[in-house]
């Protein structure tokens, strides 16, 4: 049995020019049985961290209609419920909010209030003005519609 201790900086408690006489910290103490050192412990803790994040995520909304009576019905949920997370994740990816979570993208990138007009035989997407995640949203529709980047051959 391993017993770690790891210190971590505390950051943003004092306001800014009245900084502390001295630094702050938060300890966090982890028990594991593995034969693997301190850092290697905590960054395969913080991995597992993430995948259950993910779960987690899933579980709030498109899990928690499982499961139904049926095998057939339950697998295609499931998949669609994690191309739907893929998707919603690569374009928090392209909008420049990889680490949003998928609620954040949701209000941000996919629940926009926006209508489609036609002008002179083209679709002209109406966005309101001056949003506050209006740079986001330009830099997903950017990546999404313009031509891969080149490659070196």
């Amino acid at each position: 049995m391993q017993q770690s201790l790891r210190r971590v900086k505390r950051l943003g408690q004092a306001p800014a020019g009245q900084e502390g006489l001295f630094e702050t910290y938060r300890y966090h103490c982890f028990i594991t049985n593995s034969t693997l050192t301190t850092v290697e412990a905590d960054r395969t803790h913080r991995h597992h961290a993430v995948i259950e994040q993910v779960i987690a995520e899933l579980k709030d909304r498109p899990l928690a209609h499982l499961p139904s009576g049926k095998f057939t019905a339950n697998q295609a949920w499931l998949s669609i419920a994690v191309m739907a997370f893929n998707l919603s994740r690569a374009t928090a990816h392209a909008a420049g909010m990889a680490r949003a979570r998928i609620p954040t993208i949701r209000k941000r990138l996919i629940s926009l209030p926006g209508r489609i007009a036609h002008r002179a035989r083209r679709l002209v997407l109406h966005l309101p003005e001056a949003r506050p995640w209006q740079h986001q949203w330009t830099r997903l529709w950017n990546t999404a519609t313009s031509p891969p980047p080149a490659t070196a051959s």
